[in-house]
C-alpha cells in the first residue's frame, strides 16, 4: 500500500471516528467545516484525497489536529515520529513544500510542520477557529507573513506569533529559498 493510499485510509477511520465521537451527522459536520455533505461520504469512504486546506477545515471543526486525523497507529503517550513519515501536504512543481512534523491533543490540537517557499511562492491559508495561534520561526531567507491583508517581514533567525483567526497567506518575495518551521495550536471543540 503506498503512503498516500495509507494516509486516505488514515483519514477515512479518523474523520468517521472522530464525528462519531462528537456526535456530529455527516450534515453537522459538514455546515461546521463548510464543505459538502458529499465529501464528507467520499471521505469516510476513502474514495478521495482531498485538500490541505479541506483537511484543514474538517480537522477544525472537529477540534482535532492534522495529525492525529492522519495517524494510522495508536501508540504510546511517546511517539517519534521518523523523518520519512513526516507527511508532505503541500508542495509545487518549483520546490516549495510543508511537511507535518508531529501533532498532539494538548488540550487542543497542537501541530508542528517544517515550511521551504522557493522565491514567489506563497500559500494562503483560510482562517481558523477563534482562538488558534500559530508562531513561525525563519531558518533561512525571509518570510512575508501577511495577516489580514497586513504584510510582516520575518527575516532568518527572527519569530513571529498571531492569531490565525482571520485570513493569512505566507509567501516568499526575496531570492533565495525561506525555509521556516511552524506551530499551530487550535483550542479543543466545545
Amino acid at each position: 500500500m503506498s503512503d498516500l493510499d495509507l494516509l486516505t485510509q488514515s483519514l477515512a477511520r479518523n474523520v468517521k471516528r472522530w464525528r462519531t465521537e462528537r456526535g456530529f451527522t455527516l450534515d453537522t459536520l459538514a455546515a461546521r467545516a463548510g464543505v459538502s455533505r458529499g465529501m464528507l461520504i467520499q471521505i469516510e469512504q476513502a474514495r478521495t484525497n482531498p485538500s490541505l486546506g479541506t483537511v484543514v477545515k474538517i480537522g477544525d471543526a472537529l477540534g482535532i489536529s492534522i495529525t492525529t486525523l492522519l495517524d494510522y497507529e495508536q501508540g504510546p503517550k511517546v511517539r517519534i515520529v521518523p523523518a520519512e513519515q513526516a507527511a508532505r501536504l503541500w508542495h509545487t512543481e518549483a520546490g516549495s513544500y510543508n511537511r507535518l512534523l508531529a501533532g498532539t491533543e494538548a488540550p487542543g490540537p497542537v501541530e508542528m510542520w517544517d515550511w521551504r517557499l522557493m522565491p514567489g511562492e506563497s500559500s494562503s491559508s483560510d482562517p481558523h477557529p477563534t482562538g488558534a495561534v500559530e508562531l513561525v520561526h525563519v531558518t533561512a531567507g525571509e518570510l512575508t507573513l501577511t495577516v489580514d491583508d497586513v504584510a510582516y517581514r520575518v527575516p532568518a533567525g527572527a519569530s513571529a506569533s498571531f492569531e490565525a483567526n482571520t485570513p493569512h497567506t505566507y509567501g516568499n518575495d526575496g531570492d533565495v529559498p525561506m525555509e521556516m518551521v511552524m506551530a499551530v495550536s487550535v483550542p479543543p471543540v466545545r
